[in-house]
């Protein structure tokens, strides 16, 4: 009977020293990372974790991950989204709460940039290549481009919210592949917030979600806008963030050349051409990275003077990198400057008039 008394505590601190064992705290910062949406994730996590926390949240996230691919993409022929690409003219489509959130921001966002940004444009995105049809990397005739060009129009379009539907009015192919990212960024988030993570950066593909602090310094999160000559990965800015969502769009990665030309991959909805200006990227600071996502296409469609415009017009908070010379020139928006502060944005870099 005393033996017994002296046993039954050995053991429970053996179990107790196994599970630790078992399931032991990681080092912090945690990174979880793997391929999605034919790109990659990364999120990073500041908060304690032990291991079984770490493949918990992971597996949750990939779960969000693999609901937006389910409901967006245009590579599976079961998406919703192209069961409304496919669906007649003229009808109407029920759709699930998260498709019809992404196309409202798409729409509101093609309004307000008078269609420099508009999902109706996957016609026209595959014709020059860049999009489902896989076509070879060729220059189209004009005639072709005319009949994509003709079938382009977020006016075609039309959403039902009292409803949650949508139909096309005309026979356009809808492409979210400038705002799905930068929604599916902003799901992972807001499941990491469900799971009580306080901080955390979530980079899907590029787009990127920050909350919270870095380390128990309270330092933040450092975010690079590249410099955007393709080639290297480098970082021509560093931004201290905290709290908020950066989404960049640029022309120095996906594009092909045909008989000397440089074509890039994005595609001005409304000529129908690759964009020719001086601006390599824009990066857009928001709360939301759907609609950050959505507004750095459409400000890399305009250009850097218009872009800039539109921006001040909005409100936005803005990075432009616009080619000079042999390099390139950065422009803010006045919303950026009142965000990070004339001295913060020295120290890293972008000189201001006062």
């Amino acid at each position: 009977m005393y033996v017994t008394r002296f046993i039954v505590p050995l053991l429970l601190a053996v179990l107790v020293a196994g599970c630790g064992e078992r399931d032991p705290e990681l080092d912090s910062p945690v990174r979880l990372e793997g391929n999605i949406f034919g790109s990659f994730y990364q999120v990073t996590i500041a908060d304690p974790l032990t291991r079984s926390q770490a493949e918990a949240l992971e597996e949750g996230f990939v779960a969000e991950l693999d609901d937006v691919d389910a409901a967006m993409s245009i590579y599976r022929d079961d998406s919703e989204l192209m069961d409304l690409n496919r669906t007649p003219v003229d009808e109407w489509l029920a759709l699930s709460n998260a498709l019809f959130e992404v196309l409202a921001v798409s729409q509101s966002v093609a309004g307000k940039s008078d269609g420099s940004f508009d999902v109706t444009v996957g016609g026209l995105v595959n014709l020059w290549s860049f999009g489902s049809e896989a076509r070879p990397q060729e220059v189209p005739s004009p005639d072709v481009l005319a009949e994509r060009l003709a079938e382009v129009g977020h006016d075609k379009l039309e959403l039902d919210a009292s409803e949650t539907r949508a139909r096309r009015t005309g026979d356009v192919f809808i492409d979210l592949g400038g705002v799905a990212k930068g929604y599916g960024t902003d799901r992972v988030a807001a499941y990491l917030d469900a799971q009580g993570i306080e901080h955390y950066l979530v980079n899907l593909g590029g787009d990127l979600i920050v909350k919270g602090y870095r380390d128990e310094e309270q330092n933040p999160w450092r975010i690079g806008v590249e410099v955007p000559d393709g080639s290297r990965q480098v970082a021509h800015h560093t931004l201290p963030l905290h709290d908020i969502s950066v989404a960049t769009s640029g022309d120095y990665r996906n594009y092909f050349e045909a008989q000397g030309q440089r074509y890039s991959h994005t595609i001005d909805p409304r000529s129908g051409m690759p964009i020719e200006h001086a601006l390599a990227s824009a990066t857009v600071l928001h709360p939301s990275n759907a609609w950050a996502d959505a507004w750095a296409t459409a400000l890399m469609t305009l250009g850097p003077d218009d872009g800039l415009r539109l921006a001040e017009q909005h409100d936005l908070m803005v990075l432009l990198l616009v080619r000079e010379g042999d390099g390139w020139a950065t422009r803010v928006s006045s919303a950026l400057i009142d965000y990070f502060g004339i001295e913060t944005l020295a120290d890293i870099g972008i000189d201001v008039d006062d």
